[in-house]
């Protein structure tokens, strides 16, 4: 893409954002109109993406950064929607405590407003189409911030009920190898095979297991 791609995205995807209503209502703020500040405290709130990943930098993920880029969130900062970050769009339905039933339905809600004037490119053999070969498929990066002060010190134990289920456990900031204060974030590491129910529902059961260990340990 070159720079009027991305500045044609981000117009786009602002006259599209004004459909949202009710609980999916909310502003838009581009990147280029943001402070460092304003930048950081949303990227500590896990509300917006940043750059810097060399991996990222090597394909050229950041051309013409900040150009075309930014969030948008619902007033109740439930709902997001990242442009231009890898994919054109990350979709992103979030809340506390553990009602996945209503943050699925929340995103669902959401992509069916797009729907209505976007089309997502999609492959028979592939699923839906993606910047990174690990989202192939449905997609769906369905995740917990969980703390695990006594799994924690059994990592074995943990990767075991990892690999049962599943399941990837990481950080709850990406550039950190270690979980900051025992706090994990653990999501489904499947996308492709397996539609989007299934996806969820191997996160949730494998996040059910979990709690069960950590609260039978001495």
């Amino acid at each position: 893409m070159n720079e009027s791609h991305y500045r044609e995205i981000e117009v786009k995807m602002k006259q599209i954002f004004l459909n949202f209503t009710g609980d999916l209502e909310g502003e838009y703020i581009s990147l280029v109109d943001m402070t460092r500040d304003e930048q950081n405290q949303l990227i500590n709130e896990h509300f917006l993406f940043k750059g810097g990943d060399k991996f990222l930098q090597s394909a050229r993920s950041y051309r013409y950064w900040p150009i075309g880029r930014g969030v948008f969130m619902n007033n109740n900062k439930t709902f997001l929607i990242w442009v231009n970050s890898e994919d054109h769009l990350k979709i992103i339905s979030m809340q506390p405590g553990g009602n996945l039933a209503s943050i699925y339905k929340r995103m669902i809600d959401g992509v069916r407003v797009l729907e209505r004037q976007l089309t997502f490119p999609s492959s028979s053999r592939l699923g839906f189409l993606t910047f990174c070969p690990s989202n192939l498929g449905t997609t769906v990066r369905a995740s917990v911030h969980i703390k695990l002060p006594k799994l924690s010190l059994l990592k074995e134990k943990l990767e075991s009920v990892a690999q049962k289920y599943h399941l990837q456990y990481r950080s709850t900031r990406v550039e950190e190898t270690e979980p900051e204060d025992d706090v994990y974030d653990i999501s489904n590491k499947r996308r492709l095979g397996l539609n989007e129910e299934e996806a969820i529902r191997e996160m949730q059961d494998g996040i059910l297991e979990i709690i069960r260990i950590e609260e039978s340990l001495e």
